[in-house]
């Protein structure tokens, strides 16, 4: 390819919506044109990867055994509802109905359609296993999406489902799929974690995600890990042994009585003020989860993690409530409290849920819903609870212990990419996909769900490669794989080695570019280590020697070579790919 004829537009400046790195990057060489909020285009230099990313995912899955088919992109809205999630699955689903007034959603994922096809087409034991994969486009109608195509809201993802007769062929397919994954990640260049997380709105009980460590502002999660041992989980599913704190405050409050606490909005406040640790004070929280007001209890020295809320109460969309909010909940209540001093005594019709933390708490320091007071020397008992739910909704700090083997836990940011999930009988039960067992009695298949994104690996790798000047692709899915650069395209014997160079790489095999523009050559290096092209044969001066300058854009280095020891340098790194 010609760079004069190649259609990508290089930017001097980062577009100004850009957050992370990918985003900006991407943008500014050429990859990506925005169309409206969370829609890209995909322009050739970025094609050209993402072909790369799928089909080595392709390759990958087919090695595994799976199949790959293509499923419709806009679903049926009976279909969901025979799984249940069209009126669960929350804001995400984008809805539409067609001329004749059916109602559709476009597919943010596919496990009622492949069920369906599956309970179509797969009647025996005998049928069993089976994995059913497909690589398209979907659509989620983020809230608020960011980071480019880290969370756009439509993507190209890579979706596969197993089918299996029994959960230990479920088991053996989960890590036939973890091994695919691993080749997978490690193929596109990606160092990647396999961390235990919450399976969400696919469901299931047991999941992991594939996540990229990045020390960049695009991890959107946080991963604790244990360097001791194989523990890793994401905030959202992380568990952890705590350090000794003091949470029985008989030492403090010689009974269990209502104090004057002026002033006192905030736990750092009522701390001080009451000379405690803050392990000894019950916090409330008052969030709204799928529209209604839900109070968690929890230890005031830790945070809440609202996806161990949100799955404690059974929801789909969970946010901390506004003042405003509060205030109304303490209005219809019968109370006039305001945040600070807020507690579970006396709510009525409400549901609560404490943290396992508070088990151990005795005498504590709680609001009663009594501005500028609060009950010291109190127990759960004395808060007339009517049910006491218990649950881990806690986040994980990092030098809290690990699980496993009690060392301290280390904590860093993540990029998922891919996820593998057991699903069980999740979507089979409710959607009747059932096959016939050996002795003739229908059974519901046990499924398996496995999903890869295309867009996110992508920019996940120019998050994990890059430097102040541009990307540095991957061999495996730059878009190409060498740039060829005459200094001048006046001078005769620069022009005259460089095409030379040019044809015989192509002849090999191998993806390059001629840059025959007639630009300084300032320009032509910067949008080489823009764009991210891995190698670089800079044809100047030196020819006269009969030399080239080769460089690696991953390290940085430049070596003066022959033309030939140049060629084949290439050549051999694309053989080794």
């Amino acid at each position: 390819m010609k760079m004069s004829k190649l259609f990508v537009q290089t930017q001097r400046e980062f577009p100004a919506d850009a957050e992370v790195i990918s985003h900006k990057m991407l943008a500014r060489a050429g990859y990506i044109k925005k169309l409206t909020s969370g829609v890209y285009n995909y322009l050739p230099l970025m094609w050209r990867v993402l072909k790369k990313v799928e089909n080595i995912v392709r390759e990958e899955m087919d090695k595994a055994g799976a199949q790959e088919l293509l499923m419709p992109f806009v679903q049926p809205k009976e279909l969901w509802e025979e799984s249940g999630r069209w009126g669960a699955y929350g804001g995400e689903l984008m809805r539409l109905k067609d001329r004749h007034g059916r109602e559709m959603c476009l597919g943010p994922t596919h496990e009622e359609i492949i069920t369906a096809i599956a309970r179509d087409g797969l009647k025996s034991y005998k049928q069993l296993p089976v994995n059913l994969y497909q690589i398209q486009s979907k659509f989620r109608d983020e809230r608020r999406p960011r980071f480019g195509l880290l969370r756009g809201r439509e993507f190209i993802m890579k979706d596969a489902y197993s089918f299996a007769a029994s959960q230990e062929d479920l088991d053996k397919e989960y890590k036939n799929m973890w091994q695919a994954y691993t080749n997978i990640f490690n193929r596109c260049g990606l160092a990647t974690k396999a961390v235990q997380s919450d399976s969400g709105a696919i469901g299931g009980n047991v999941s992991h995600e594939f996540m990229v460590i990045t020390d960049t502002d695009a991890g959107e999660n946080d991963v604790f890990y244990c360097e001791e041992c194989d523990y890793a989980a994401n905030s959202n599913h992380a568990v952890s042994n705590l350090p000794e704190a003091i949470v029985d405050g008989s030492s403090y409050f010689t009974k269990n009585e209502i104090v004057d606490t002026p002033n006192c909005h905030s736990i750092e406040e009522l701390s001080e003020f009451l000379k405690i640790p803050s392990s000894l004070i019950l916090k409330s929280l008052i969030y709204i989860i799928d529209k209604e007001p839900v109070m968690a209890l929890i230890r005031a020295d830790k945070q809440a993690e609202e996806t161990k809320l949100l799955n404690a109460a059974g929801g789909i969309d969970i946010r901390i409530a506004s003042t405003a909010e509060i205030q109304e909940l303490m209005d219809n209540q019968g109370f006039n409290a305001i945040p600070g001093f807020i507690g579970p005594k006396g709510m009525k019709n409400i549901k609560i849920i404490t943290d396992n933390t508070v088990k151990e708490m005795k005498n504590f320091v709680v609001g009663i819903n009594k501005n500028d007071v609060h009950q010291v020397g109190a127990n759960l008992e004395d808060l007339g609870i009517d049910e006491i739910n218990y649950a881990d909704i806690r986040l994980v700090e990092a030098g809290e212990f690990c699980p496993q083997c009690g060392k301290p836990l280390k904590v860093t940011r993540g990029i998922e990419v891919g996820n593998i999930f057991q699903l069980g009988t999740k979507y089979s039960k409710p959607m009747n996909a059932v096959y016939l067992d050996a002795d003739g009695k229908a059974k519901p298949y046990i499924m398996g769900c496995y999903g890869i994104g295309i867009t996110r690996t992508a920019a996940a790798a120019v998050e994990a490669h890059h430097d102040e000047w541009g990307i540095k692709w991957p061999l495996s899915i730059a878009p190409y794989h060498v740039i060829v650069v005459p200094v001048s395209v006046k001078d005769e014997q620069q022009m005259s080695v460089a095409n030379e160079i040019y044809e015989e790489l192509l002849s090999n095999g191998v993806e390059a570019v001629i840059d025959d523009r007639d630009e300084r050559p300032g320009v032509k290096f910067k949008d080489a280590d823009l764009i991210g092209f891995p190698y670089r044969i800079t044809v100047g001066k030196t020819i006269t020697d009969g030399n080239v300058e080769f460089v690696t854009r991953s390290t940085g280095e430049k070596q003066v070579v022959k033309p030939d020891e140049a060629i084949k340098m290439v050549i051999d790194a694309v053989k080794n790919i």
